[in-house]
């Protein structure tokens, strides 16, 4: 692993992180609901009446922001190490990792163990220990 020290940015992912923290409090606050990506997806694919108009706003913010940054900015480019049918079947893995788990990192890491919520703590554990051996298992082990 590699670490490009030029490109270590603390402050800005200190800003990200808090108006993360900020728009998950204000949603809570104002909405009475869980910033949990999953949660607000999954209600557009089951429609209930007036709850459609907040969930496409919030899918558009999410999808418009970071082209909106992109006309003041520059993009990072990612690099992904993996091809299409990995990241298929990862996104598979992850979508039923996150009906099983009753919600996603957004909702369980940001929203539930900021309430201090023990189910959101075990479910972000299990999230973070299911990466971890992933990754020692494709890096370490598959190869």
């Amino acid at each position: 692993m590699h670490i490009d020290w030029n490109a270590f940015t603390p402050w800005t992912a200190l800003a990200g992180g808090g108006l993360i923290g900020l728009a998950a409090a204000m949603f809570v606050l104002l909405n009475g609901r869980i910033a949990g990506i999953s949660g607000i997806l999954g209600g557009l694919f089951r429609p209930a009446r007036r709850d459609i108009g907040w969930r496409v706003a919030f899918v558009a913010g999410l999808v418009g922001a970071p082209l909106l940054f992109a006309l003041f900015a520059q993009l990072a480019r990612p690099q992904i190490d993996a091809g299409y049918g990995t990241l298929i079947a990862a996104g598979f893995i992850v979508g039923l990792g996150t009906r099983y788990g009753s919600g996603c990192t957004s909702g369980h890491g940001v929203c539930g163990i900021s309430r201090l919520s023990p189910r959101s703590l075990v479910a972000t554990a299990a999230f973070m220990l299911a990466g971890f051996a992933t990754v020692f298992l494709v890096r370490h082990v598959f190869l």
